[in-house]
């Protein structure tokens, strides 16, 4: 009996190889899949949010790897997130937004999941964040900082760590770099500061306070 490389107990092999289980697998791929969507971003910190089809052509063709889409519904999703896959880039899908959806249910993610190409999804729900990450989608909870209990009920869940996405996105980012240290220090999960990201100026500010990227729909940002 030998431990694998999550600390679980496995069976050698009648080679005496050791044997690593399929739960110990499973997890290794998806931490593996949680840290290549962290580094992609980490590389890429500028995101085009598209909420139209003149928008998704702009982001298309600009020089950013990640794409955050914000409307359709269920008879457009699959292809505009096929546009997005044939560009080579990654495509999060809000479920929140896509007309048609159930997206207070774990269905809506299934949808997502067997129609469509998405690399992860984007919600406010975080009842959802659990089946996502099991379908092997990556996940972004979005939050809306509106006042101060606002952003003490953010950190509370932070501190029960009970649902963990792969990144947090704060709205409005163009306010929130004391913010966002406060929840870095209560929070190992990434953050994306979103909304109202207007120049250059406002995405060093959210970088310098504690965001590892930006997500806009203001498309002169985009090719900063």
């Amino acid at each position: 009996m030998t431990n694998n490389i999550l600390g679980e107990k496995s069976k050698g092999t009648d080679e005496g190889e050791p044997h690593v289980s399929n739960h110990a697998l499973f997890l290794l791929v998806k931490y593996m899949k949680n840290r290549e969507f962290i580094n992609k971003i980490e590389l890429n910190p500028i995101i085009a949010a598209v909420k139209n089809d003149e928008g998704l052509k702009t982001a298309l063709g600009e020089d950013v790897e990640i794409i955050f889409v914000l409307y359709g519904d269920i008879c457009s999703i699959s292809r505009i997130v096929k546009e997005i896959k044939a560009a080579g880039k990654v495509a999060m899908v809000h479920v929140d937004l896509i007309t048609g959806l159930n997206n207070s249910k774990e269905v809506c993610l299934d949808f997502i999941k067997n129609n469509t190409e998405a690399d992860g999804i984007i919600t406010t729900k975080s009842n959802l964040i659990s089946h996502a990450k099991e379908l092997g989608l990556s996940t972004v909870l979005r939050y809306f900082i509106l006042d101060s209990l606002a952003l003490q009920n953010i950190e509370k869940q932070a501190r029960a760590q009970g649902v963990k996405p792969d990144v947090i996105e704060f709205l409005p980012g163009i306010v929130l770099q004391k913010m966002i240290r406060r929840i870095n220090k209560v929070s190992r999960v990434p953050v994306i500061a979103g909304g109202l990201i207007a120049d250059k100026e406002d995405v060093m500010n959210a970088l310098e306070g504690g965001a590892i990227a930006i997500s806009t729909t203001n498309e002169a940002v985009w090719g900063l």
